[in-house]
């Protein structure tokens, strides 16, 4: 995995305590859940640069 990209994400209270509890579960925080769920997302739709290198 290359270089990581910084943001901010504003998430309303209710939003964030599902999350972390949600990545507390798996146990994950936040940030590498919210990492994951992308990441997946972006594999469902077949979208995944990360796939893309891969199978160069």
């Amino acid at each position: 995995m290359g270089e990581k990209k910084s943001f901010v994400l504003r998430l309303n209270t209710k939003t964030y305590e599902a999350l972390e509890k949600w990545a507390a579960e798996e146990f994950r925080s936040v940030n590498g859940q919210l990492e994951y769920i992308i990441d997946k997302a972006l594999k469902d739709a077949k979208r995944s640069l990360r796939n893309k290198n891969e199978n160069e």
